[in-house]
């Protein structure tokens, strides 16, 4: 039987996976709540934007590797 805290590399992908989309979610509404106050620092706006870009591109990295290449 398996203990909880083993866990193997996909579902240690999936739960990174989780992660990143929750901070990527927060910050989205971050830039959303900054861009509301009218005139927003574009240094932090630009560095929140940033931030989420490269979390998007963690995301898509980690998706392609938990979806398997299918050649048609």
């Amino acid at each position: 039987m398996n203990a909880p805290s083993e866990l193997n590399f996909e579902d240690m992908l999936r739960i990174r996976l989780e992660v990143l989309r929750r901070e990527h979610r927060d910050l989205d509404e971050a830039i959303h709540a900054l861009e509301a106050t009218g005139r927003p620092d574009q240094l932090t706006l630009r560095r929140l934007k940033k931030q989420k870009l490269a979390l998007k591109d963690q995301i898509v990295k980690i998706e392609d590797q938990l979806i398997p290449d299918i050649i048609a």
